[in-house]
């Protein structure tokens, strides 16, 4: 587990030093700060899982410090830290939002216990939000969003294939919603209550993936130290998923065949069989019919998992599902990202380049889109420039004519390609300016600091080299 990061803030050198020694023998990651100011730059230029600050300070007080925190970096806890007879500061603070109050004079003890149970309720938030996505996702499946024709055709096949045992195929480009299919037949299906358990065979090692699939007994190789249950085993009673099938080696293609004609398993170094009652649902996005042409696939086992081929449309032919997609990213993502305005939907321009842009990443290429654009966007409505480039970009621009050549029929006049150029050489001179200070430039540029980090990373700008040169570029 990576060490976590506390922020001490208090304006009484002696005080910071003896916290530090305490949090860094208790294994976390210290930062310091003399006031709230110099806190507040430290927040905006890196994440903190704690920070833990004295109430009264000059310049910028604690419950101050606590307000703006909770603004910039709403997932941070606040601890505050009052001497004897400030209580009702930390009260106050309290209010206010902050997790708890250290006392002075403390104990260390004391001190790492406060610290400790701040990290296990920060630990469980993130548990509690894993689990919302989790059931949302699991609602969604059975949503399998989209109004287009194609899709539905998609959900009748469903419907039908859930209620029988039969092995299915799914066809479809990388994006389509693969797993997500097969978790929609299996959560219909009468087997719904039962393990959904998904393996992708081409993520796993061939030497590695019979032990995966089927188990192994102890001893049965070097580091079997204990026996092993197989996903199989694990699946019993419900739906075994193996996506990308077409990756599995030959060897392994017949011991498949054997237990889907069986229904039974021999985990390895075994020599006992053990019954099990499976639904398997395959996916790829290779050509097997070709590859069994080619000696690559067995074709006995072709036929016995695709006994009902179900093939998804890519999202370029599932007229109209693009923008609906893309409005429910944008409500999952202001929930994920803590977006405060949250994006209340899409310009024109942006819809525009979204309903034309071809998708060979479909689903999945759109699902990130949207949230690089929520990184980037400041406002309430996701415009084309928060969006990649190759989404807005014209189609069949012609190359970039040279600089100073003169507009002829083959110049290049994307807009596009001149903002970022704009953008670019504007975020360098800001650097110049502030000889390097990301937060100074941001306010110069009037962008947040978040979106100026993602930018500096896009466009590969090193800051601190751009502060260290002369401020002589003018644009």
């Amino acid at each position: 587990m990576a060490l976590q990061r506390v922020l001490v803030v208090d304006d009484e050198e002696s005080m910071r030093h003896v916290l530090s020694v305490i949090l860094r023998e208790a294994g976390y990651q210290v930062s310091v700060a003399a006031d709230g100011e110099e806190a507040l730059r430290l927040i905006r230029e890196q994440p903190f899982e704690v920070v833990v600050s004295d109430v009264r300070m000059p310049k910028l007080d604690g419950l101050a410090l606590l307000t703006q925190t909770r603004t910039l970096a709403p997932e941070t806890t606040f601890i505050v830290m009052s001497a004897y007879g400030s209580k009702d500061l930390s009260l106050q603070a309290m209010k206010q939002g902050a997790y708890g109050y250290i006392e002075k004079p403390f104990k260390p003890d004391e001190v790492v216990l406060v610290l400790e149970k701040a990290v296990e309720r920060q630990r469980l938030a993130r548990e509690n939000v894993r689990l919302r996505d989790e059931l949302s996702s699991r609602f969604e499946s059975k949503m399998l969003l989209g109004e287009s024709p194609s899709l539905a055709d998609v959900r009748r096949q469903i419907a039908r294939i859930a209620q029988v045992k039969t092995t299915v195929l799914i066809s479809g480009e990388s994006g389509t919603g693969k797993e997500l299919v097969a978790r929609a037949i299996h959560e219909t299906s009468p087997r719904a209550s039962m393990p959904f358990v998904a393996v992708n065979c081409g993520a796993i090692p061939g030497e590695l993936m019979e032990s995966e699939l089927f188990g192994h007994a102890k001893g049965a190789f070097t580091d079997a130290h204990r026996s092993k249950r197989g996903l199989f085993a694990e699946a019993d009673g419900g739906t075994l998923f193996l996506d990308e099938v077409g990756e599995l080696p030959l060897t392994l293609q017949v011991k498949l065949l054997r237990v889907l004609q069986e229904e039974e398993v021999r985990p390895v170094g075994d020599n006992r069989t053990e019954k099990v009652d499976v639904r398997v649902v395959a996916a790829t996005v290779r050509d097997l019919h070709r590859d069994v042409g080619a000696g690559r696939f067995r074709e006995d086992l072709y036929y016995r998992l695709n006994v009902v081929n179900l093939a998804l449309p890519p999202l370029r032919a599932r007229e109209g599902d693009v923008l609906g997609l893309a409005r429910h990213f944008i409500a999952r993502f202001n929930h994920r990202l803590n977006r405060n305005p949250p994006v209340r939907g899409l310009t024109p321009g942006a819809e525009e380049a979204l309903a034309r842009y071809a998708w060979p990443g479909n689903v999945r290429e759109l699902e990130n889109a949207i949230e690089r654009a929520m990184v980037l966007c400041d406002g309430e409505l996701l415009d084309e420039n928060s969006l990649p480039e190759k989404v807005f970009a014209r189609r069949g621009a012609a190359a970039a004519a040279p600089s100073g050549a003169p507009m002829g029929a083959g110049a290049d006049l994307s807009l596009k390609r001149v903002f970022r150029e704009l953008e670019e050489r504007f975020i360098k001179l800001a650097l110049r300016r502030t000889q390097g200070n990301r937060t100074r430039a941001a306010e110069i540029l009037e962008i947040s600091h978040r979106s100026l980090l993602y930018k500096l990373k896009e466009y590969g700008i090193d800051a601190d080299a751009e502060g260290a040169r002369a401020e002589s570029d003018p644009v």
